[in-house]
């Protein structure tokens, strides 16, 4: 059984179409890009299996269950784009920030347990951000918050990994780190993450699947074969020559 299932998944705002008969399978394990142009409904698309959107018409399963009765929203973790871009005058320390994970399974004003600071540690260990715990989210460079935010999405311990274009703001060099630690995740915790990106590059090097989405979806497959000339011309409609793939 797939962990995300999606079927004949149509979108309209308006009589504007968004998203177009797409389907498709995630599987537990995956690492999945979804890609495509500005526009194309990557977004979108996200936002309906989060249950942040309602589809036209189609359907979703979460671990074959209906995302309409689906209430274990702790097995999905999310970051959301610009997570990186953070408002220096918020007094928010490391670990403040890591915990507020823990909200989608506890009452706002309920004291955290013991079992739950364990859980914090262990995705502040996991993220590799021991060295910033007790440190004010505005000291911390981007990239030093993707990893603030991906334990925080890690602290519920969640099943699925759902990031939306998480190397916005981040730095060339720091984006290279961050996309290994993603590979890592995905290895060592056999977590299932899908992340939205432009950038080639990064599907080329190690992602399992890769989904192209410009409306409809265009391709579904390896990075290997969507990195021929005539797949990405399609997802991009324009010509496309690809130069260097390494």
């Amino acid at each position: 059984m797939p962990v995300i299932h999606v079927e004949a998944l149509n979108y309209f705002v308006g009589k504007q179409e968004i998203l177009s008969d797409i389907s498709c399978d995630i599987e537990q394990g995956d690492y999945v890009a979804l890609i495509g142009p500005n526009g194309g409904g990557k977004t979108t698309l996200v936002k309906m299996i989060l249950g942040l959107q309602t589809p036209s018409s189609g359907k979703i399963d979460i671990f074959g269950i209906d995302r309409k009765h689906f209430k274990s929203w702790h097995k999905v973790g999310y970051v959301p784009q610009n997570v990186s871009l953070f408002d220096n005058n918020f007094p928010l320390s490391v670990y403040e920030a890591v915990s507020l994970g823990l909200a989608a399974k506890k009452s706002w004003f309920s004291k955290i347990n013991q079992e739950e600071k364990i859980q914090i540690e262990e995705a502040i260990h996991i993220a590799s951000i021991e060295e910033f715990r007790d440190k004010n989210l505005s000291e911390l460079s981007g990239g030093q918050r993707q990893r603030v935010m991906i334990a925080r999405a890690l602290v519920s311990q969640p099943e699925i990994l759902i990031l939306d274009e998480p190397s916005t703001g981040v730095d060339i060099a720091s984006q290279h780190k961050f996309y290994d630690f993603l590979r890592r995740l995905n290895r060592e915790q056999n977590l299932t993450i899908i992340f939205i990106t432009h950038d080639l590059g990064v599907i080329a090097d190690d992602v399992t699947h890769v989904l192209s989405i410009n409306q409809k979806l265009v391709y579904s497959g390896t990075a290997e074969t969507m990195l021929s000339c005539e797949a990405v011309s399609e997802v991009y409609g324009t010509k496309a020559h690809v130069v260097h793939t390494h």
